[in-house]
């Protein structure tokens, strides 16, 4: 059973995502505050975070920051925040999507269910599945990335993004296809989330992230993974 926390002050939110999240067979935990909600991460640890920004003792992009230091589950923030600032900020903490409120229920579980399965052990497609170049070691199967020995710790959707260039290199991804891959179905602009997450990315696995070797934009088509 796939396990979600939520982590939201709104007594009425609260019920209504814990009885649809119940309703579908989710394993639910519920915390109206950060402090609780890292007790509860760390003692039943999460498939699936729901996270609000605004709560009342820590700000949730903090909780971000603290969760990512512990573990690789995926965040689904869920909040009234809409200015792009915050958005990125999140982000850059760590979050793997960001639903605005107010959201329908509907296209919230479809969201949550591609997060969910950015957790699950599945194959990796035909392909290149182990990169070694420059003191940098990816391996796909493993699930393990080394800079210069050192080890790198990777989000499931960074994994996924990585998983997608590495197993074509040297082909051009359009951001179109990353996006649907790893997010799921178009809801509104999301490209920020991917210029966010490449950033992230370089700034993991490249020597120089300033002028990437491996990572390449191709400027308004998409990405390519270069060896």
């Amino acid at each position: 059973m796939t396990r979600v926390l939520v982590v939201e002050d709104d007594p009425q939110l609260v019920r209504a995502l814990v009885i649809n999240l119940r309703a579908r067979h989710y394993g639910v935990d519920a915390a109206p505050d950060g402090t609780t909600a890292l007790r509860l991460a760390a003692a039943h640890r999460p498939d699936v975070v729901m996270l609000d920004l605004g709560l009342p003792d820590m700000d949730g992009v903090d909780v971000i920051k603290a969760l990512r230091g512990r573990t690789p589950v995926p965040i689904l923030v869920l909040s009234a925040r809409t200015a792009s600032e915050d958005k990125a900020a999140a982000f850059d903490a760590g979050a793997d999507d960001y639903i605005t409120k107010p959201f329908a229920m509907d296209a919230l579980m479809a969201r949550l269910r591609s997060a969910a399965r950015r957790t699950e052990a599945t194959p990796v497609p035909p392909g290149v599945t182990r990169v070694e170049t420059d003191g940098l070691t990816l391996d796909l199967v493993a699930r393990t990335a080394t800079r210069d020995g050192h080890d790198i710790r990777l989000s499931p959707a960074e994994w996924h993004l990585l998983e997608i260039l590495i197993t074509s290199p040297g082909r051009l991804v359009p951001q179109e296809d990353l996006l649907r891959e790893v997010w799921g179905p178009p809801q509104g602009d999301r490209t920020p989330y991917l210029r966010v997450y490449m950033a992230r990315l370089r700034r993991k696995l490249e020597a120089d992230p300033s002028r990437p070797r491996h990572l390449v934009t191709e400027p308004g088509a998409g990405y390519r993974f270069e060896t």
